[in-house]
């Protein structure tokens, strides 16, 4: 493993704006660009509740295999 972060958002936005908002912070916390979002990867996501971005998700190289998200939520 590179590198892992947390993201928390306890704003009022829709849960798919919270994914799309917690993916591009954490590109930004672990300074790579924001992977693309593929037919692939949404369905997966739908799926399993996380997703795998491969190489082919980012614009710029990037210096590992790929980058996964999983949603985690708790009950407040």
């Amino acid at each position: 493993m590179v590198g892992d972060t947390v993201i928390e958002d306890y704003s009022d936005e829709t849960r798919t704006h919270k994914i799309f908002n917690g993916v591009k912070e954490a590109a930004y916390r672990l300074d790579i660009g924001t992977p693309q979002w593929f037919d692939a990867t949404v369905a997966a996501f739908k799926k399993h509740g996380k997703a795998r971005f491969n190489r082919d998700a980012f614009i710029e190289p990037v210096d590992f295999d790929y980058l996964e998200i999983e949603i985690l939520e708790e009950d407040y």
